[in-house]
């Protein structure tokens, strides 16, 4: 167990420093928020391309693009300013399944939200006898429903009461709270250890080869499960290997090297 923990702890290690470079923000949509120097334009750009950030890159990249492109110059004065009853809602999808009615929607819960608080960063402190991040982003969630919303559009805000791993959301937070040239940073009052994974299939299933994770689901328990082992290694900012476990995915590490191979390395 001992060898397994320390083969896991180097592989990490070794991708990390392959990957966290400047250049992966040149292919991740976590360029677009680098494009502001607003606080409240970098926090409605982060949360709008972390919602749609899934599926292939590249239609990620180009549906963001287009997206921030009819927000014009100042995506949060566009919020707070935009007539929301003249926004197009007929025209083609913002991306994949997040329409135009979606986008909308966004549109009309982020000016209120902002009509209550002048940074999102408030909704996701923790409180009194709170750990992690589960019950901010809870708090966020019930912050954009208060806007009016059909059940579609609801499906993008998702909800760690019904065990839903919020990969979108805990993107969204990492690029918000850590400070590392890659990551903005612009929140200072939540710290990177309260952080949890953005688990998606990919994360998953890099995760079960490694047996970091055991759990079939990729859910909320899954998520807990990857950050108990990942607090073990770096407990003061287990997020940044969310950047190993997508380069080990990205080299196809697993289909050149057995669990034998891997073993032997370290011994």
């Amino acid at each position: 167990m001992k060898t397994e923990i320390s083969y896991i702890t180097h592989l990490l290690e070794e991708h990390y420093q392959k990957i966290h470079t400047p250049s992966f923000i040149e292919n991740d949509p976590l360029q677009f928020a680098h494009r502001y120097k607003g606080r409240n334009d970098i926090e409605v750009v982060a949360l709008l391309c972390a919602t749609i950030a899934w599926g292939r890159r590249k239609m990620i990249l180009s549906s963001c693009e287009k997206m921030l492109c009819e927000m014009g110059a100042s995506p949060y004065d566009y919020v707070m300013s935009v007539d929301i009853d003249r926004i197009d809602t007929c025209g083609k999808a913002v991306h994949r399944t997040f329409s135009r009615e979606d986008f909308v929607f966004f549109i009309r819960a982020l000016r209120g939200i902002y009509s209550r608080y002048d940074t999102m960063e408030k909704i996701f402190l923790p409180m009194e006898g709170e750990t992690g991040t589960w019950e901010g982003i809870n708090r966020f969630r019930s912050e954009m429903l208060m806007a009016t919303h059909t059940d579609k559009n609801s499906r993008h805000i998702s909800s760690p009461l019904k065990g839903s791993a919020c990969k979108r959301l805990h993107l969204f937070l990492r690029w918000l709270v850590r400070d590392d040239g890659i990551d903005i940073g612009l929140w200072k009052n939540i710290s990177p250890s309260e952080l949890s994974i953005p688990l998606d299939v990919h994360v998953g299933n890099i995760s079960r080869h490694l047996g970091i994770l055991t759990r079939q689901a990729n859910d909320r328990r899954a998520v807990d499960e990857i950050d108990t082992f990942l607090r073990r290694i770096d407990p003061i900012d287990p997020v940044r290997y969310d950047f190993a476990l997508f380069g080990i995915g990205e080299s196809r590490y697993f289909e050149n090297h057995t669990m034998e191979d891997r073993l032997i390395c370290i011994q």
